[in-house]
């Protein structure tokens, strides 16, 4: 099967997609968008999303999906992996004239923008602020552990769902407390009662085409322990809204050293990823966010 340039074959549960370009999974699971992919010792990643856990490995062109049909492909991974989005072009307007952002898209050449579960989302990255991603990642383990349903076996470990928006709007702080969210507890469960009230498909209207990015992230700073950084990542990562910037203390140190743009002056660090990034402003906010984590950009 072609598609998009594209050359698809499913065989026996693993699917395999070569002629793709602008793609590293080391650099899309590793720039701070995902908590739920873990790095195997042979380089491939195994994880989770939309309820299947899969293996993905990548060489030169060729993608590899274990556990993966062609229409678990069509329904969900195309999508996930922005395989419709042209990152070529893209790279090559952010970088037009501006050859700051020319060294960091080198960096990070194969970033994706993941298009993530809206509700898990929301969750996670309120999970994520003022923590590290390990951590991050051991809170939202045992979050699915606890309170998710089963979902298999694979590569020895046991998999568990996201837990629904209806299951913790139940919970309480105690029953939270083998996940060692500490304050964070709050904000989920008040969350959940919101969410569960409206109902998990309310999320979807943030991510409608009437919205403006701003739209979405004034909704969505509505969410007990949603600040503007959270909102921005979750619009970014699960509404679709690739024009919107995060700023968190990594993107401002790399905008002050690169674009010479003061640490405290977030408002003009937004007015610059406005005039300059335009409507790949989260696009290319991952790139600086990767070259300044992992290069240091000094």
């Amino acid at each position: 099967m072609t598609e998009s340039g594209y050359r698809i074959k499913e065989d026996n549960g693993i699917l395999t997609i070569e002629g793709i370009r602008d793609f590293d999974t080391d650099h899309i699971f590793d720039c701070g968008q995902c908590f739920r992919w873990e790095r195997k010792d042979d380089g491939s990643y195994i994880g989770m999303a939309y309820g299947r856990n899969v293996e993905v490995s990548f060489s030169e062109d060729t993608l590899t999906i274990t556990n993966c049909t062609l229409d678990d492909y069509n329904s969900i991974w195309k999508k996930y992996f922005d395989f419709e989005r042209d990152y070529g072009e893209i790279k090559r307007v952010l970088a037009t004239g501006d050859s700051v952002m020319n060294r960091a898209i080198e960096y990070g050449r194969g970033i994706r923008i993941l298009n993530q579960e809206k509700w898990e989302t929301l969750i996670s990255f309120i999970i994520s602020q003022n923590n590290n991603i390990p951590r991050i990642k051991g809170c939202i383990e045992s979050l699915c552990r606890n309170f998710g349903e089963y979902v298999g076996n694979c590569d020895g470990r046991e998999w568990y769902s996201f837990p629904s928006a209806h299951v913790l709007a139940e919970l309480t702080e105690e029953d939270l407390a083998p996940c060692r969210l500490g304050y964070r507890a709050r904000y989920l469960l008040e969350t959940g009662k919101q969410v569960a009230a409206a109902g998990e498909g309310s999320l979807e209207k943030l991510a409608s085409e009437d919205l403006t990015a701003d739209d979405t992230i004034e909704q969505l700073r509505k969410f007990t322990g949603v600040g503007p950084k959270v909102a921005s990542c979750i619009a970014l990562f699960a509404m679709g809204r690739m024009e919107s910037f995060p700023i968190d203390v990594w993107v401002k140190r790399v905008m002050n050293r690169l674009y010479g743009i003061p640490e405290n002056d977030v408002k003009a660090m937004n007015k610059y990823a406005t005039e300059h990034f335009g409507k790949y402003g989260g696009i290319a906010q991952q790139y600086l966010f990767y070259y300044i984590t992992h290069a240091g950009c000094d």
